[in-house]
């Protein structure tokens, strides 16, 4: 070989430099270009108030839900980081995930001074922010959730204005898909679309219209649906049906891979709004049946359950259209993320995404990645010195050949 080999006693430097240094494509976040105005999340009360957080305060405070949703933002800010950051550590994963970005950002978080905080941000313009926030994660791009039956985001797309190039669009379908009845039907209708709740062979024609027009305009990068942990496919329902009869062919005729999230319980505690979502295993014969049925589709997959991963890898092994992704939502945890990806390159070696961040707030690019790239350079690093423990001879090219297409090769490659 032409290039040094890498030695036992640099092996760990070169393969963390590498993770530290590799530009990210983020695949699937719920951030907003600036055009879409205030869907795009940013700054320390947004930070403190995001629904994680939320969540936790609840179990240390006594303040009842219904006078914490009558508080302005400002005021629950002030109730979290009262509550879990002074007078508790922060030593959660989204506490200290908040901590990690203060200090990246250059703040003094010994200080613990809140409006301090509020000061900095105060001072910022949100396009020189973005600038910031994608040099300090190391982001290049990153994947929007855009969904065209909201009211706050269609208005947007249909003036065609022009965003920052680094985000990139997916096309959510979740109220096509989950509540064709109850609502998306009736939306469709007013679209201009000639539906019906029977799902008629003229109504299935015109969900496909609807799809290829929404492709069209938004370029997405794929269809994306969050899931419960009871999916089945196929299934007797207007969602299987719409996912046979419109879904499938028209991710195969425009070539937009369908992404699929399973394992989400809508409303578990309704008391604790966005908060109040939980989880559960799901069966994935309807993973299999989907990838069996249709080796033309692409099928991009993220599980909420630790106890599906493992099955999910063994598919991985069986179905080439299967590209597995990121440790989504309760799976962002330290802990989990480096079991998961561990066990994915030990069955899938690079041929998978291992993150994406999920973040609904720009801010938290910062600490989900880098609290990321920690893990999985440590995992990877381990992997690398087996290799060389087995008399493998490997190059400072080839590992970040490797980590190039961890962090966003392996995704382009599998969408185009």
């Amino acid at each position: 070989m032409s290039e040094a080999v890498i030695s036992s006693q640099n092996l760990r430097d070169t393969v963390i430099e590498a993770v530290q240094s590799q530009e990210v494509t983020d695949i699937h976040t719920h951030l907003f270009t600036p055009p879409f105005g205030d869907l795009l999340l940013w700054g320390v009360d947004e930070l403190i108030t995001y629904h994680y957080l939320i969540a936790e305060t609840f179990r240390k405070t006594e303040v009842s839900y219904e006078k914490f949703w009558r508080m302005s933002k400002t005021e629950q800010a002030d109730l979290i980081w009262q509550t879990l950051f002074i007078e508790n550590s922060p030593i959660s994963e989204a506490c200290r995930g908040i901590v990690t970005t203060l200090n990246e950002l250059g703040l003094d978080v010994a200080s613990r001074n809140l409006q301090s905080y509020r000061d900095y941000f105060a001072s910022m313009k949100v396009e020189d922010y973005i600038d910031l926030v994608f040099n300090l994660a190391k982001v290049k791009e990153v994947v929007m959730t855009n969904d065209p039956f909201d009211s706050a985001e269609r208005p947007v797309w249909l003036s065609e204005v022009s965003g920052d190039p680094r985000f990139q669009s997916a096309l959510r379908i979740d109220p096509l898909l989950n509540a064709y009845h109850e609502a998306a039907c009736d939306q469709l209708s007013a679209f201009g679309y000639d539906v019906d709740r029977s799902l008629s062979e003229r109504a299935l024609g015109e969900i496909r219209r609807f799809l290829g027009d929404w492709i069209k305009r938004m370029k997405p990068k794929y269809m994306a649906v969050s899931l419960p942990p009871d999916f089945q496919f196929p299934e007797a329902s207007a969602r299987g049906k719409i996912i046979e009869a419109c879904i499938l062919p028209v991710s195969r005729e425009f070539n937009v891979p369908f992404a699929l999230m399973i394992g989400v319980k809508r409303a578990v505690n309704p008391h604790l709004q966005l908060a109040g979502d939980g989880m559960g295993k799901a069966d994935l014969t309807c993973l299999e049946n989907l990838l069996r049925e249709n080796q033309d589709n692409k099928f991009l997959v993220t599980l909420l359950s630790r106890e599906n991963q493992h099955e999910l890898c063994v598919l991985g092994r069986k179905f080439k259209n299967l590209m597995i992704f990121g440790c989504w939502w309760f799976m962002n945890n330290p802990s989990i993320i480096e079991e998961i990806t561990r066990e994915r390159i030990e069955l899938l070696g690079l041929s998978v995404i291992p993150q994406h961040s999920d973040a609904r707030i720009l801010d938290q690019l910062i600490y989900k990645w880098k609290h990321s790239r920690q893990l999985i350079g440590n995992v990877l690093a381990e992997k690398y010195q087996d290799l060389l423990d087995s008399g493998w001879i490997a190059t400072k090219a080839e590992i970040q050949r490797d980590v190039a297409a961890l962090f966003g090769g392996n995704f382009y490659r599998f969408i185009e």
